[in-house]
C-alpha cells in the first residue's frame, strides 16, 4: 500500500471510529502530519502536530519529565510514550502518534545506532510503542519512520473494528 492510500486509510478509520487524531514528531520534522493533510477532508479527524526536535520542546511544549530525557534520552521507549501522552494532553485529542529517532548521518552511539527509532501511541484503548533499526540515510530512515507510524495507526485502528 502507498503512503497516500495508508494515510486514507487511517483517515477512514479516524472518521469510522469518530476519533481524532495529532502527532508529536521528532526526527521526522512533521512527515506523519504532512501525509495526514496530504488527504482532503483531514481536518475532520486531524487537530495537528508538534515537530519536537529538541529536550526543551519535548520537556515545556509535550510535557515530558526532565528525568525521562535525562536517564533515558530522547530516542527511548519511555520518551516516545510521553510525547505520545503530552500530545494527546495538549492537542485534546483521541489518539497520538509520537515519533523519535536517529536519522543520522550523525547522533549514533554504541548503545544507539543510526537508524534507531521508537514509534509511539496512546488512545483510549491503550497505549504501545515499537522499536526500529533502518538502514537508509537520512531521507530514507525519516520516510521510513513517517511510515511506520501511519502503519502502527491503522493496524491499531483497524483492531478497534474487531
Amino acid at each position: 500500500m502507498d503512503t497516500e492510500s495508508l494515510a486514507r486509510a487511517v483517515g477512514a478509520l479516524l472518521l469510522q471510529h469518530h476519533l481524532t487524531l495529532g502527532s508529536a514528531e521528532s526526527c521526522t520534522g512533521g512527515m506523519v502530519a504532512s501525509y495526514i493533510t496530504d488527504i482532503a477532508g483531514a481536518s475532520d479527524y486531524f487537530e495537528g502536530a508538534i515537530v519536537a526536535y529538541s529536550y526543551r520542546t519535548k520537556e515545556h511544549v509535550l510535557g515530558v519529565p526532565a528525568s525521562t530525557l535525562e536517564r533515558y534520552g530522547a530516542v527511548s521507549a519511555e520518551t516516545v510514550m510521553a510525547m505520545a501522552r503530552g500530545a494527546r494532553e495538549v492537542l485534546k485529542v483521541d489518539v497520538a502518534v509520537a515519533i523519535t529517532g536517529i536519522a543520522g548521518p550523525g547522533g549514533a552511539t554504541l548503545d544507539k545506532p543510526l537508524g534507531l527509532t521508537y514509534i509511539g501511541l496512546a488512545s483510549p484503548r491503550g497505549e504501545l510503542w515499537r522499536k526500529y533499526i533502518w538502514k537508509g540515510d537520512r531521507r530514507e530512515n525519516r520516510v521510513q519512520s513517517a511510515r511506520a507510524a501511519l502503519e502502527l495507526l491503522k493496524e491499531h485502528l483497524a483492531s478497534s473494528s474487531e
